[in-house]
């Protein structure tokens, strides 16, 4: 799988809320000011080359919609910046979270609570 740009990323984003949209609906639901209807065409087909999203033909007109998962894009991306930033280290990255972050104690103890759920459903 590839990384996005941000401006891919954004598209995926309606897409995956939309779950099925054309051009002019992925432009509606961004923010303003809007692109011009080439530009987000351009960016929908590269990501169709990615392998991001198909389409659905009628006439000359085009619906998009997702191939790629939100979650499974999430689990890549949390990979790739765990890798590149934390050594793909867990702990690293939660570290990093908790001292840039100012988590406070009730923080830290609903993290320690899912932790926990998590080690006691592994055999």
């Amino acid at each position: 799988m590839k990384e996005l740009t941000k401006a891919e990323e954004q598209i995926m984003h309606i897409l995956w809320k939309l779950e099925r949209a054309l051009v002019k609906e992925i432009i509606e639901e961004m923010p303003e000011p809007k692109p011009a209807y080439n530009t987000v065409s351009t960016i929908v087909r590269i990501l169709e080359t990615k392998g991001f999203v198909d389409h659905l033909a009628f006439g000359k007109t085009h619906q998009y919609f997702p191939l790629v998962s939100k979650p499974e894009y999430t689990r890549f991306s949390l990979n790739n910046l765990m890798s590149g930033y934390f050594g793909g280290s867990f702990q690293n990255l939660v570290s990093f979270f908790t001292n840039e972050s100012k988590l406070n104690l009730q923080d830290i103890d609903q993290l320690i609570k899912q932790l926990d759920e998590l080690k006691n459903k592994k055999p």
